[in-house]
């Protein structure tokens, strides 16, 4: 069987595929903890800072920000587990 250069890519990329779902490359997210309030959150992690996460957004946003603690579809939670379970920062600057 004569195998060309695009009958090479495809064999890499089915194995490369294949290492993945196996489990080769695993991506994996911190566990998110959310809470009602800022003090809760706060207690649980006293050495970061605490931070709105907009889960139907995605994103996430700081003290000072217009959409801080702002909507329904929001808790607290601490930045470091924010980034860990790969919510992206607001582009929205500070008021």
């Amino acid at each position: 069987m004569l195998r060309g250069g695009f009958g090479k890519w495809i064999g890499r990329l089915a194995l490369a595929s294949a290492a993945i779902v196996l489990g080769a490359g695993k991506v994996s997210a911190t566990p998110l903890t959310p809470f009602r309030f800022e003090a809760q959150a706060q207690r649980h992690c006293p050495g970061d800072v605490v931070v709105w996460l907009d889960f139907r957004k995605g994103v996430y946003y700081r003290k000072g920000q217009k959409l801080y603690a702002q909507g329904f579809d929001g808790s607290f939670v601490c930045l470091g587990e924010a980034r860990g379970s790969l919510y992206r920062r607001s582009p929205l600057g500070l008021r």
